[in-house]
């Protein structure tokens, strides 16, 4: 070989190498971006199951914790929108005075991307009289928003409205 094609497949070589790490390096760019997968519908459902379960432990603040700071909630039982931490808290305060029990009748799950969610439907609670112990059931048509923040899942919406034909 002469030493002119010697430098000319030198040349060839490297120019190779340097493209296969320049597309190596792009696909793990790609690949390592961050990008989460969404979440699957089984997934947004046990949203709702941790928070019957927060109800469940009786402490307000447990509830309004799975809510962000600036969560808007339009609750099932209060003509009062409550727009801050204070104000969901002293809902559940009273609401959970009637050991309330969610249970879904019909879900309707939208995975809108790997960090919000929509879960919109119908449920009722299972309710007991704090005062006289009479038990009842409030059927409700619901709607929660979910957003991941700062890798958590938080109530950014939730409407809960009782159903108008009783």
């Amino acid at each position: 070989m002469t030493r002119r094609s010697i430098s000319k497949r030198v040349a060839l070589v490297t120019a190779a190498a340097l493209v296969a790490v320049g597309t190596f390096a792009a696909g793990a760019a790609v690949a390592g971006s961050g990008e989460e997968a969404k979440p699957s519908k089984k997934q947004v459902a046990a949203l709702f199951d941790d928070w019957n379960a927060a109800l469940q432990t009786g402490d307000p603040e447990k509830v309004a914790d799975l809510y962000a700071d600036d969560a808007v909630l339009l609750p099932t039982l209060s003509n009062e929108v409550r727009t801050d931490r204070e104000g969901r808290i002293d809902y559940f305060e009273h609401f959970l005075e009637n050991k309330p029990v969610g249970k879904k009748i019909e879900t309707h799950i939208n995975v809108l991307d790997s960090d919000s969610v929509l879960d919109a439907g119908t449920y009722q609670f299972a309710l007991t009289d704090h005062e006289t112990g009479k038990k009842s059931v409030a059927k409700a048509r619901y709607t929660y928003e979910w957003e991941k923040r700062d890798g958590e899942w938080k109530i950014v919406n939730h409407h809960s409205s009782l159903m108008p034909e009783g």
